[in-house]
């Protein structure tokens, strides 16, 4: 973009500070040409740069970008990052000589360029490797040149250079390189030149801007997964962690301990996870950490408290962003998962668990209006889905909303359907992604954050603008003090005015900024390789299925919903991408976590049973492990031949409610009716009151026969014990009647017909009841066996049987069942 036109001052000549360092050569020139040119023109190969950068010619960049690289410098700090009048600048760092020479007569010193003219100058000025003496400047007065010892092949030195701001002479306000080079001489070239050097950006605003742009910087507090879905057996439900490493995350010097630290001192607008908060919540109480297949209790409770208290008292005078729990990726939901059904549903309930989650934790009312995908990329789809759960904007970023203007257009852009994409900076969004562990990195990228800022507000643009930038979701504690550092230099409203995310949105939108959507073919491939695959929404619908079905029979159903719901939110997010396999992983450690929970409502298993008569009752036992009551199923048994042995009456199918106790198992009991001989196949299922099956079926055999070998022993027996009480009846009775005459065939009276009693006309009376009125003799009632007032089986005083009365059909033996 042609930038130079966008600036409203112009930059002064450095040919000023050229002529004023050569003048008093330049007037004895003509005089000394003479005498001076053969030693002049040897001694031009070895001196620095003093004279303007067109001093030298083309020839001559090359071999000193290429030379340059020999040392490597190293810039630890620049301070201030952005200086005023009156500062004094101080540069260190370290050099270190990568060559396979000596370097001898080394020295460091600083050099300063002209002006840059505007955002791409900075960018092509950031990428140009080496020295090049067209851009990078003379070097500052010899007074601020810094001598260091021969630097041997591999040998590092440290250097520290101060110098008055007001001596680097920079001029007008604006962007100016700056750059620590390193002179020296090597063997095999005896003349010095330079043989190191480094880069970097000094913003130079010394007054405030009349018209400042205002400037937006997102905080975000965000993790991975670090609950599992299991929660103790205790009444408490205590929360199971997959292992300790959010405690080094909270730790004063860890990742999430520097962003509170550090964002309570900015003006930045917070951007959080409610699962985060959820989970240090969590951790602020009893817990337990994976051991193994074991757990072992917690032991951060105190650093917990310590991180939620210092994020309570650090958002209160700022704007807080509640993303939805979990943080799921909407790129992938758009594009992967709005087809499995189901898919949609997880990301309303996660913006509405996220809101109450933020205000029971934080105690502050957040801001659910915004959907942020991930690095900003956006397209038609995903408009679509991060909208479709009630937010009004969505932040994207230029690079993929670009513009065709030479200028940096305000943020806010309505882009239909009553939705607002807030668009962030790119260059400003990414300046801080690299590695900061050294700190050179930092400085660097501090210093092109300030330039590129500066740039920005020193802008021609009609009204007033909205700059807003959104770092990487998860900045390292390295990359979090960077942006610190930076952010500090803006806090004073220097060449920018501070404002919150949700005031940012309302900025009047730039008429001239790009407002078209793209198409979903252009959303970043590299970006579009690392989504959630449509099995991962697949297992997710599958797992939700599972959970439904369980839940329905519970008592307090939240006990296992509510850890469960949360898990399968996290199983979205967008912490997995480019981590398949741990994806995968926790999706499974879920699954796996709910089916042994819904186990433990079973059914028991059994084995062939035999019926011996043609009606009994079949036992099915239910067992329930959980710690909780379970009511609202029902237990279907069904016969796969009902005409040989049918349920309730003539039916194949009965069904019982069940309802059982918590770790209490309930036997059932069906009416069985046998028609036939032989083997049925019998199958018992659980199912929820919806009729939807739940757990395993469980089959077993039914043995139906005439009569087993015990009950025909049993039945003998019987018929024995009849013949042996007649036969001493009959012995007891002719006992009682004396000896009489003998019979004409010479019997007694005890082998003939037993006589008719008198008073009997009909002669049908028998000697053990007597006629109606009568009364027995004293010799029969003492003689009568008291076994002989029993009442015989089969009589009207008998109890009425449990059973139905037994068919002729013959049984056999068998399991024992209740008849």
């Amino acid at each position: 973009m042609a930038e130079a036109a966008a600036f409203r001052r112009t930059t002064r000549s450095p040919a000023r500070r050229w002529l004023r360092r050569t003048g008093a050569w330049l007037a004895v020139a003509p005089l000394a040409a003479g005498i001076l040119a053969g030693p002049l023109a040897s001694a031009s190969q070895a001196a620095e740069p003093m004279g303007a950068p067109a001093a030298r010619s083309a020839p001559q960049t090359a071999p000193a970008a290429k030379n340059s690289r020999t040392v490597d410098v190293s810039l630890n700090a620049l301070t201030p990052s952005a200086p005023r009048e009156g500062d004094t600048l101080t540069v260190t760092g370290t050099v270190t000589n990568k060559g396979k020479q000596t370097v001898k007569q080394s020295e460091v010193g600083l050099r300063v360029g002209p002006a840059l003219s505007g955002r791409t100058a900075i960018d092509r000025a950031a990428k140009r490797p080496g020295y090049d003496p067209g851009t990078d400047g003379s070097a500052i007065d010899g007074k601020y040149t810094v001598k260091l010892p021969a630097l041997a092949p591999g040998i590092s030195h440290d250097f520290s250079i101060s110098v008055p701001v007001d001596d680097l002479d920079l001029g007008a306000d604006g962007v100016y390189p700056v750059g620590v080079a390193l002179s020296g001489q090597t063997p095999s070239d005896p003349y010095k030149d330079v043989l190191g050097f480094q880069r970097t950006f000094l913003p130079w605003q010394p007054d405030p801007l009349s018209e400042k742009p205002q400037f937006t910087f997102l905080w975000p507090l965000i993790s991975s997964a670090h609950l599992t879905s299991d929660v103790g057996t205790d009444e408490q439900r205590t929360p199971v962690f997959e292992d300790e490493e959010l405690a080094k995350e909270l730790a004063p010097g860890g990742r999430l301990g520097q962003l509170v630290s550090l964002g309570s001192e900015l003006p930045v607008t917070w951007v959080v996870d409610p699962d985060l908060l959820a989970t240090v919540d969590a951790m602020t109480r009893n817990y337990r950490v994976m051991n193994g297949t074991e757990t072992v209790p917690g032991k951060n409770q105190a650093l917990a408290k310590q991180w939620l208290s210092s994020l309570q008292a650090a958002i209160q005078d700022d704007k807080v962003i509640a993303l939805p729990y979990a943080d799921p990726d909407l790129a992938s939901l758009a594009h992967r998962g709005k087809n499995v059904s189901g898919s949609l549903s997880h990301l309303q309930q996660a913006t509405e668990v996220a809101k109450r989650t933020v205000e029971t934790v934080l105690h502050v009312e957040p801001s659910m209006d915004f959907a942020w995908p991930v690095e900003g990329a956006i397209d038609s789809s995903i408009v679509d889905v991060a909208t479709s759960a009630g937010a009004s904007n969505v932040i994207a970023r230029s690079d993929s909303l670009e513009d065709d203007l030479q200028y940096t257009a305000s943020a806010a852009r309505p882009i239909g359907g009553g939705t607002t994409a807030v668009v962030t900076d790119a260059r400003l969004s990414k300046a801080f992604q690299s590695s900061m562990v050294h700190g050179e990195a930092s400085t660097l990228a501090v210093q092109q954050f300030l330039a590129q800022s500066l740039a920005v507000a020193r802008q021609d643009a009609d009204g007033p603008r909205s700059i807003v930038v959104a770092p990487q979701r998860v900045p390292t504690a390295a990359q979090a003090q960077a942006m610190a550092h930076a952010v500090k230099q803006l806090s004073d409203e220097r060449w920018t005015q501070p404002v919150d995310l949700v005031a940012a949105a309302e900025v009047k939108p730039d008429e001239s900024a790009s407002r078209q959507v793209p198409s979903t073919s252009r959303y970043p491939a590299h970006l579009r390789k690392q989504e959630l695959t449509v099995r991962t929404f697949e297992d997710i619908r599958a797992t939700q299925t599972a959970l439904d079905k369980f839940t329905v029979i519970l008592t307090a159903r939240d006990r296992v919903e509510t850890p469960f719901s949360r898990a399968i939110d996290r199983e979205m997010s967008n912490s997995w991408r480019g981590n398949r396999t741990a994806a995968e992983e926790y999706r499974t450690d879920v699954e796996e976590s709910l089916q042994a929970l819904t186990g433990e409502v079973q059914l028991i298993e059994k084995s062939q049973i035999t019926l011996s008569g043609r009606s009994a009752t079949i036992p099915v036992t239910v067992q329930n492990r959980l710690l909780q009551d379970v009511d609202n199923l029902v237990l279907r048994l069904s016969s796969d031949n009902a005409a040989r042995l049918s349920l309730d009456g003539d039916k194949g199918v009965a069904e019982r409610p069940i309802e059982v106790k918590a770790g209490h198992s309930q036997s059932v009991k069906f009416d069985a009716l046998a028609n036939a001989n032989g083997q049925v196949r019998m199958t018992a299922q659980l199912y929820t009151e919806d009729n939807k099956p739940y757990g395993e079926k469980m089959q077993f055999t039914v043995k139906v026969s005439e009569a087993t070998p015990t009950v025909l022993l049993v039945i003998a027996g019987g018929v024995l014990l009849l013949v042996l009480a007649g036969v001493r009846m009959y012995t007891q009775r002719k006992r009682a009647g004396g000896d009489g005459p003998a019979t004409e065939n010479g019997s007694t009276p005890e082998d003939g017909p037993e006589p008719t009693p008198a008073g009997d006309p009909e002669g049908n009376a028998r000697g053990d009841a007597s006629p109606e009125g009568a009364q027995p003799s004293e010799d029969d009632v003492e003689a009568r066996d008291p076994e002989q007032d029993a009442p015989d089986p089969g009589q009207p005083s008998d109890p009425t049987p449990d059973t139905r009365q037994e068919s002729g059909n013959r049984s056999v033996a068998g399991e024992k069942v209740d008849r």
